[in-house]
C-alpha cells in the first residue's frame, strides 16, 4: 500500500480523518438540533438529527474498517518504520 505523509498507509489516514470529520461534525449537529428546536422548526431539527445519525454511522462503519485492517495484522495500522506489521 503506498504511504503517505503521515507515515501510515494512505488508506489507514483516509479512514482516520473521515471518521473524525464524521464525529466532529456529528457534534456540531448537537447544537443546529438545538438551534433548530428553540427556533421552533422542528422539521428542520429533525433534518439535522437524520444527519448526525448519518455522520454517527459513518464513523462507526469506519471504526470497523480500521479494526479489520488491524485484525489483518498488515501494514495497514503501523506507521512506515514501525517493527509492527
Amino acid at each position: 500500500m503506498a504511504t503517505g505523509e503521515t507515515g501510515f498507509d494512505d488508506v489507514t489516514f483516509d479512514l482516520i480523518s473521515v471518521q473524525y470529520h464524521s464525529l466532529k461534525a456529528g457534534h456540531d449537529y448537537g447544537q443546529y438540533v438545538r438551534d433548530a428546536r428553540n427556533a421552533g422548526v422542528d422539521e428542520i431539527a429533525e433534518f439535522f438529527e437524520q444527519v448526525m445519525a448519518e455522520d454517527s454511522a459513518r464513523a462507526q462503519r469506519c471504526h470497523q474498517f480500521l479494526a479489520e485492517l488491524t485484525a489483518r495484522g498488515t501494514s495497514a495500522t503501523s506507521p512506515q518504520g514501525s517493527d509492527e506489521g
